[in-house]
């Protein structure tokens, strides 16, 4: 019985957590509630709290599987390629796939949401936001140095300034598929993205 009282357990907290995503990304961290969520769901605001302990944990929380989602669709994929531009390639081709078809928060990007919601507001929340942030730029400064210390990217490219284009062209696309309903944008972004590494090729490809 406590086995299954658990998992029953870690199935409403997965259900909340995606709901709790879910409104992050539409509507912002600021509007998750105990009481929302547990009227969403048809649970109790008790057991929620009891899950999370305040509103502050439960949108810590929400970072998490948020991060956790994107480790999954974008980063997982990427991973399973072998060091080099091929790499760099799947993971703008992936994160493309992940922000179009992203249905579940109605193709809204939770980390664009959330990092404008609380850009300037210190605190734990921010502080986990940025982290995020800064994980994923790192990330992709690492795939282009791998790639370049490959002899695939050329020898002058500047790791940081080209993860940091591919980084911008992705929050474009972002925020003009959401603001502008404009879902061509996607296909602009991947358009640019693969002239950026086709001009820092090594060998043009």
């Amino acid at each position: 019985m406590t086995g299954a009282r658990q998992a029953r357990g870690q199935d409403t907290r997965s259900a909340i957590l995606r709901e709790a995503v879910h409104v992050g990304a539409v509507e912002g961290l600021d509007r998750l509630t105990i009481g929302r969520l547990a009227t969403a769901l048809g649970a109790s605001k008790s057991g929620v709290f009891g899950l999370f302990g305040s509103k502050e944990e439960l949108q810590l929380a929400a970072i998490e599987e948020a991060k956790a989602e994107f480790i999954t669709a974008v980063i997982g994929p990427a991973l399973r390629q072998p060091s080099g531009i091929g790499r760099l390639r799947t993971l703008c081709e992936a994160w493309i796939e992940h922000a179009s078809n992203d249905t579940h928060s109605n193709g809204a990007c939770f980390f664009l949401s959330v990092g404008a919601e609380y850009g300037s507001r210190p605190g734990r929340v921010r502080d986990a936001i940025v982290s995020v942030w800064q994980q994923w730029h790192d990330f992709h400064r690492q795939t282009i140095l791998e790639a370049q210390q490959l002899g695939e990217i050329s020898a002058d490219t500047d790791p940081t300034q080209l993860a940091f284009e591919l980084a911008a062209l992705e929050r474009g696309a972002a925020a003009d598929a959401i603001l502008l309903d404009e879902t061509a944008a996607f296909d602009r972004a991947r358009t640019a993205m693969l002239r950026l590494l086709r001009e820092h090729a090594a060998e043009r490809r």
